[in-house]
């Protein structure tokens, strides 16, 4: 065994995996698994600068993350940024601030690098499933993009597209530093119009109509689950290769761009950090599988990070 800490920091949260990897046996048994809402994208997509409160929240996660390293004594630490972290122009600040506090340099993977570790996370304990047809389509939703990979064992096309919740939201809900209180149907539209010519992009790479398991990843995804299964609150074992069917994930979606802040806030497995953009993120779900015929969504909980953890070990 190899202890190993995995660091994923993307558009709106930043997460933690310690655990012990075995290779020979395709063994990762999870020691300390954490996630803090940072918005480190917050304002991205309008300035283009990474804001200097979205890098305080960050870098006070990165001392708490640092912590925890140091109690379990992992051997190898990765710290693997995306899709915020790409397109800012001071990335220079946040690479030092991180550097600073972990002792390891972030590595600001592209797209399709990102899209091959959401792949080994989400697929790697998935082999022996009778249930599950191959090939995968990897669809993972994040804050600033998504990614989509389809395959069998292995990647066999990969692309990462600007979509994603925070993106959305900025984008086409947040007027003059509101949010809309619920969205208007013209900007529910607009954020749609967005997300078809995205998929029309990834189309051109990937074939998205191929695959015959459609395997969604991280907050977006693993909240609709969580509401779909009425939990009282969020479970991560409970959402764990649950499967949602496209009919639920559309009445899901359509409640939550009715719904207020209050009444999303008051979902007993809502995550606060997600509240303003989880209507956003529900949607770009819902097109995913309007446009790819999926008639469900089998949702996982390992992801980028547990792909981060198996390349370090």
């Amino acid at each position: 065994m190899t202890r190993v800490a995995a660091i994923d920091c993307g558009t709106n949260s930043i997460r933690l995996l310690v655990a012990d990897a075995n290779p020979a046996t395709g063994e990762l048994v999870d020691l300390d698994r954490r996630m803090t809402i940072v918005r480190l994208g917050q304002g991205v997509d309008r300035t283009g600068r990474l804001a200097p409160e979205a890098l305080d929240r960050t870098f006070a996660a990165c001392r708490e993350y640092a912590a925890v390293i140091k109690e379990h004594g992992a051997e190898r630490v990765r710290f693997v940024a995306t899709s915020a972290s790409r397109d800012a122009e001071n990335r220079d600040e946040f690479v030092r601030g991180v550097l600073d506090i972990l002792g390891v340099e972030p590595e600001v993977i592209t797209g399709d690098q990102e899209a091959e570790f959401s792949f080994t996370g989400a697929t790697k304990e998935l082999g022996g499933r009778d249930d599950l047809a191959k090939p995968y389509l990897v669809v993972d939703i994040g804050g600033g993009s998504t990614e989509f990979v389809v395959g069998d064992d292995h990647v066999g096309a990969a692309r990462s597209v600007d979509i994603g919740c925070v993106r959305m939201t900025e984008r086409h809900l947040v007027h003059a530093g509101v949010v809309s209180d619920p969205p208007a149907p013209a900007e529910a539209d607009a954020i749609r119009a967005d997300i078809e010519a995205a998929l029309d992009l990834a189309a051109r790479t990937v074939p998205l109509g191929e695959a015959r398991t459609l395997v969604g990843l991280a907050g977006s995804v693993t909240t609709v689950a969580a509401i779909a299964l009425d939990l009282p609150a969020y479970d991560s074992a409970a959402i764990h290769h649950s499967r949602v069917p496209r009919e639920k994930v559309r009445e899901i979606t359509e409640r939550l761009l009715r719904s207020t802040h209050a009444e999303r806030a008051a979902i007993p497995s809502m995550h606060p950090g997600r509240v303003d953009v989880i209507a956003a993120g529900a949607l770009v779900l819902l097109a995913i599988m309007e446009r790819t015929g999926a008639e469900e969504v089998v949702v996982s909980e390992h992801d980028i990070l547990d792909g981060i953890a198996w390349s370090v070990a």
